[in-house]
């Protein structure tokens, strides 16, 4: 309900918004990510652009993954101080965009780089000589360049929903409460269909990438390679190419 711009919303939503988790939790584990995050995300990014001459494609993504990362980590202050503030928005309307839209740009780059990352590693593994042509630095600069673009196409919808409401018995929210009579395409597409293709697509070429590798590493070639040395070589990547796997879901808080 609303009158003049102004909104009612249940007193169990304001509990919530207003409650031990969100006003103190949430921001205490934002606050430990910053801390964690911003040294060695700024020192990865320095090493895989300056310290490191010979540019790989694993290099290139990783230092965008860094970077993604870091543009995250700067803006989480404002995220902290609206929890802190019990859930009112003091920043306005385009700050609040801004903010929910990195935050998701941040988690699709991330997921796509991951899958570029592990599409990449599949390759070495698999076509090793076949793919020298295919996994050159250029290459690996171009996709990231269409990762950005991809995230960013996907944020686009997210833009265009008002996302600060005015509630006379809690503040203004950011993007926690949304209107009801915006487009059912416009949900369809930041809810639905959005995330099947940032999420659960990426989800299947990881899955097939790492299973692919696993088995080629430790199961196919088990008949040509019966040397210590070459048994200890393929343990280890498949070991390597597993706690990668494990990595992967990433905390989005």
């Amino acid at each position: 309900m609303c009158t003049n711009d102004t909104f009612n919303i249940s007193d169990e939503a304001v509990d919530f918004l207003k409650g031990l988790m969100v006003t103190r939790i949430m921001p205490s584990i934002y606050i430990f990510v910053i801390l964690i995050s911003l040294p060695l995300n700024g020192l990865a990014l320095v090493t895989f652009t300056c310290k490191i001459r010979e540019k790989t494609p694993a290099v290139i993504y990783m230092s965008h993954l860094a970077c993604v990362d870091l543009l995250f980590t700067l803006l989480l202050p404002l995220k902290i101080h609206y929890q802190l503030n019990a859930s009112d928005w003091v920043f306005g309307e385009a700050a609040c965009r801004l903010l929910s839209a990195t935050y998701y740009c941040n988690m699709y780059c991330s997921i796509l780089l991951m899958m570029c990352m592990s599409v990449d590693r599949l390759l070495a593994v698999v076509f090793p000589i076949t793919s020298l042509t295919w996994r050159s630095a250029k290459k690996a600069t171009c996709v990231c360049v269409l990762v950005w673009l991809l995230a960013v196409a996907g944020i686009a919808p997210l833009l265009a929903l008002r996302q600060t409401f005015s509630f006379k018995n809690l503040g203004v929210t950011c993007f926690d409460l949304l209107e009801e009579d915006s487009s059912v395409m416009l949900y369809l597409s930041v809810f639905l269909i959005i995330p099947c293709i940032f999420f659960f697509l990426p989800l299947v070429v990881i899955l097939v990438s790492y299973s692919t590798i696993i088995y080629v590493l430790c199961v196919k070639h088990d008949h040509s390679a019966t040397s210590p040395s070459s048994s200890d070589n393929r343990k280890r990547a498949a070991i390597m190419s597993h706690q990668h796997n494990i990595l992967l879901p990433k905390l989005h808080c």
